[in-house]
């Protein structure tokens, strides 16, 4: 499964889709804004300031200048962050409790809420995002390789990804679970133009310098 990290929103409170993560930023949401609790926000950062143009990698190499320039920039975010979500359930329940207007999350909290017909939106805006995927692997030192192979070969069947995809709202690696679904569904996990959708995520890469991000997204949590 693969997916993004999109911006999701109350839509009681947002007549449209955010155009910008600079929304989170706007005085008016004051206490009412949500980040993940992990270096994608770093990333986020980084590409409001545009440090993304025109070597999307660039977000993960990041100069001690423009880390700096992300520091500052997520220290003026502060004073809007309700909370900083370590767990989905945890997002979930902000957004439930009308805590929270609008997050960095992920589609998992999108297809929870609006199980329970909670009035909430999902968008990627203009400066894009970034993304990750999830694997399955069998270890060196595994005493059950032949079960392990089954066990892979069952997750990646059309009909189990169709099953995991209802549950988290990921987009299933086997394109053949489109056909188990519907047009809207096949629209909503962006199925039908898959190669535009993901040139608009920017998916996770190794960060040389992680020691250096990491003091600096502890910086942030820790500034009053």
């Amino acid at each position: 499964m693969w997916g993004p990290d999109p911006l999701i929103y109350d839509t009681t409170v947002f007549a449209q889709a955010p155009e910008s993560w600079n929304v989170l930023w706007d005085p008016k949401y004051r206490g009412k804004i949500s980040v993940w609790d992990d270096l994608s926000t770093v990333y986020m950062a980084a590409q409001v300031l545009g440090y993304d143009k025109p070597n999307p990698p660039q977000l993960y190499n990041l100069s001690d200048e423009q880390l700096e320039a992300v520091k500052k920039k997520l220290l003026e975010l502060k004073p809007n962050i309700r909370k900083m979500w370590s767990t989905g359930g945890e997002l979930t329940n902000l957004f439930q409790n009308h805590e929270v207007v609008a997050a960095m999350g992920w589609p998992l909290m999108t297809n929870q809420l609006r199980k329970i017909n909670f009035p909430v939106g999902e968008t990627i805006p203009k400066e894009n995002t970034t993304g990750w995927i999830d694997h399955l692997m069998i270890t060196a030192g595994s005493e059950n390789q032949d079960l392990a192979y089954e066990f892979i070969e069952y997750m990646i069947e059309a009909q189990t990804q169709k099953k995991v995809t209802d549950v988290t709202g990921y987009t299933p690696a086997n394109p053949q679970a489109a056909q188990l679904m519907t047009p809207a569904e096949v629209k909503g996990l962006h199925l039908d133009d898959v190669d535009n959708y993901q040139k608009r995520l920017y998916f996770w890469q190794n960060v040389p310098r992680r020691a250096k991000y990491n003091e600096i997204w502890n910086e942030v949590k820790a500034a009053q």
